[in-house]
């Protein structure tokens, strides 16, 4: 379970976030590290029973490093202020569709699926859609489904306006084919953040989404 500690380290991290406050404060780093590590152990514990594409998977493979990548962005602070996990059948370097949690004060969420796709392996998607839009369609429309995520999200960028090329508009399942990112998530409130059931009941919630993982899996790995 997520502690108070590493709440407030994220949050002091948040309005401290330079070298100097890091430096000097490690053993609160330290604290992070190992809470980081037992969420991830819980979360793999719990996932692996009800998903065995994530069997290979350890902490490695599932969590981040708090240092940002600066080189290209705006943004210069060093540091992240949000614990992130990723499970995925290829690790979390492979561009597969997977599961994600995000622990952040008031930010929170759990979901999953693809994030951006390259344009080779939208064009996959696009494929599996056209010959199986009715499976997927099924898909999201589940109950539980419905229940935990409504739909998929439909951020700013993440839907085209119009029509991908080659697909005509009056298509059946234009309005999936139109997404260029295949995501759903759901919020989680800083009292699920805190409870002693956050892991269990979180991956309740992910695996709602298993087979949305697996038909974007199988339009990526199929030639």
């Amino acid at each position: 379970m997520i502690t108070t500690t590493t709440l407030q380290f994220i949050e002091d991290l948040r309005n401290n976030n330079n070298r100097d406050w890091f430096q000097g404060n490690q053993d609160c780093y330290n604290d992070y590290k190992k809470d980081y590590r037992d969420t991830v152990d819980e979360f793999l514990n719990e996932m692996k029973p009800l998903d065995d594409t994530l069997e290979q998977l350890e902490f490695k493979d599932c969590s981040y490093r708090i240092n940002r990548d600066i080189r290209f962005s705006k943004d210069k602070t060093p540091y992240k202020t949000h614990m992130g996990i990723w499970m995925c059948e290829g690790k979390k370097n492979t561009n597969l569709a997977g599961y994600y949690v995000h622990i952040e004060n008031g930010a929170a969420f759990a979901g999953g699926g693809l994030y951006m796709p390259e344009a080779s392996e939208l064009k996959k998607v696009r494929r599996e859609i056209d010959g199986f839009y009715e499976e997927l369609e099924a898909i999201l429309a589940d109950p539980e489904f419905k229940k935990v995520y409504g739909s998929l999200d439909t951020d700013e960028g993440m839907v085209l306006k119009s029509a991908p090329k080659d697909f005509d508009k009056t298509h059946p399942a234009i309005e999936l084919l139109k997404f260029k990112t295949f995501l759903a998530t759901a919020k989680i409130s800083q009292k699920e953040l805190l409870s002693k059931n956050f892991v269990k009941d979180t991956s309740k919630k992910l695996i709602v989404l298993k087979p949305l993982i697996e038909f974007l899996n199988r339009a990526l790995t199929t030639e």
